[in-house]
């Protein structure tokens, strides 16, 4: 399996949106992707759409499909799709919490199979990017790497039984700390602050926060203590999450319903 010369989008929502921003704003030109998605309104300029599968086949070309629909579709829409993929030509997916059996399964005429998870963060390039497969030889691994990791970090995972609780820190994470920032702003509003300063205060203090925990040579618990000096206003604020580890304890709680999530899926796709 050689370098992904032409990746077929087929189903271009929004994780298959922001990937492709991605792409573009990395530079790739624009031909090198196409899009199969009867709903999708328009593709970014030199972003061949195709409307169905006879227009995909009829202009061919691709050497890559990444599935972006949802994972519940897999066994009504894959049996049509087989035309696109065989002889050279990889599937990629980004269906939540399918397995590389039911992949293979899916699509029994395609070389190799490979689970990705990104999140939306991919849009601006800062997305990690989880990766598994079967099929692909060790110079088709490092296209794939290389190919993704454009996109922000790209891991390679060799153990599957972890595919879903990577994909609930990493794949799913953002949605949370999205609602983390949402929470902090109203904090601030249901004690009074103006709801536009909240919302601006919130998404400057979580920016600049990440950003030094992303470079910082200690751990971010380790930050969080150096910030709150013994008895002052910031380790008050500590006691109420830290208190029998109530923040830990709740997002624990939301990683494993979003990892479970993923075995469900998985299962009503059989």
């Amino acid at each position: 399996m050689g370098q992904i010369n032409h990746l077929l989008i087929i189903g271009c929502g929004n994780m298959g949106g922001a990937m492709l921003a991605g792409w573009l704003a990395a530079g790739l030109d624009p031909a090198r992707f196409s899009i199969l998605d009867p709903a999708l309104e328009s593709a970014p300029d030199g972003v061949a759409l195709y409307r169905d599968v006879a227009q995909a086949e009829a202009t061919g070309g691709h050497d890559a499909v990444l599935l972006g629909f949802k994972p519940q579709q897999l066994s009504a829409l894959a049996p049509g799709l087989q035309s696109l993929t065989g002889e050279g030509v990889a599937v990629y997916s980004l269906l939540a919490g399918l397995t590389l059996a039911q992949l293979e399964r899916a699509f029994p005429n395609a070389p190799a199979h490979i689970r990705v998870m990104p999140n939306l963060v991919a849009r601006i390039n800062k997305s990690p990017i989880i990766l598994i497969e079967t099929g692909l030889s060790a110079v088709g691994r490092e296209n794939a790497f290389v190919h993704f990791d454009q996109l922000g970090t790209a891991i390679w995972l060799e153990n599957e039984a972890k595919f879903d609780l990577v994909t609930a820190l990493a794949g799913s994470g953002p949605g949370f700390v999205y609602r983390f920032i949402d929470a902090l702003a109203e904090a601030g509003r249901s004690l009074g602050l103006d709801a536009d300063q909240a919302t601006s205060l919130a998404l400057a203090t979580v920016d600049g926060a990440s950003s030094l925990a992303a470079n910082a040579e200690v751990a971010p618990g380790t930050l969080a203590d150096q910030v709150a000096s013994p008895g002052g206003m910031t380790r008050e604020g500590l006691n109420v999450l830290d208190d029998d580890k109530a923040l830990v304890e709740l997002l624990t709680k939301t990683l494993k319903a979003t990892a479970e999530r993923g075995t469900q899926l998985s299962a009503s796709a059989d």
